[in-house]
């Protein structure tokens, strides 16, 4: 199995060729990733490879939380590759709010998916999404990911920290000060 490639890109009308090692590899990618490729640059991909009995196809994400979600929505009956790939490609924020705020018209303004699939893929997802950490789709430094995690394994809440955390410039902060004025802030409300 195929699980990560890198090399020299050939763009064609909706797919990739990633060239590596002497072989060019067919990688379907969203349209973003797609209109963002440069014939010739090097790319880096995180691959999933759909087998079935009659196709063997590669599909490529820049990281691997759109891997992560491209893999949830291909878990769901009725959400193919190509489904999945323009879901996935709306963007991993986008896609958790719009599961989170129960929002079909998000999911509906994708090709090929109705009302129905929509709330089908809504329903499935909040499960699999109850818990981001899994996912680590926040866009923490690595610093403000430490007082985190530090956080949560003394019992505080995620939502409560990360409110804190974007009022303070951790950048600029002692880790230690930092916590305890995260601390401080959760304890007076």
């Amino acid at each position: 199995m195929i699980a990560y490639l890198e090399g020299k890109a050939l763009v064609k009308k909706d797919h990739l060729i990633v060239l590596t090692g002497g072989v060019g590899y067919f990688v379907y990618v969203g349209s973003k990733l797609l209109s963002n490729s440069h014939d010739g640059e090097v790319i880096s991909l995180y691959i999933y490879s759909h087998i079935k009995e009659d196709r063997f196809e590669l599909y490529g994400f820049k990281n691997e939380e759109e891997l992560a979600i491209f893999k949830m929505l291909l878990a769901i009956s009725g959400v193919g590759p190509k489904t999945a790939i323009a879901l996935a490609d709306a963007g991993t924020d986008k896609l958790v709010d719009a599961v989170q705020q129960a929002q079909t018209s998000f999911f509906t303004s994708i090709p090929r998916v109705g009302k129905k699939l929509a709330q089908k893929i809504i329903i499935e997802l909040k499960t699999k999404l109850g818990s981001l950490k899994e996912l680590n789709l926040s866009t923490l430094s690595p610093k403000a990911q430490d007082v985190m995690d530090a956080l949560l394994g003394l019992g505080f809440e995620e939502n409560a920290v990360a409110a804190a955390l974007s009022t303070l410039d951790i950048e600029n902060m002692d880790l230690q000060i930092a916590i305890k004025t995260v601390i401080k802030m959760n304890s007076t409300k």
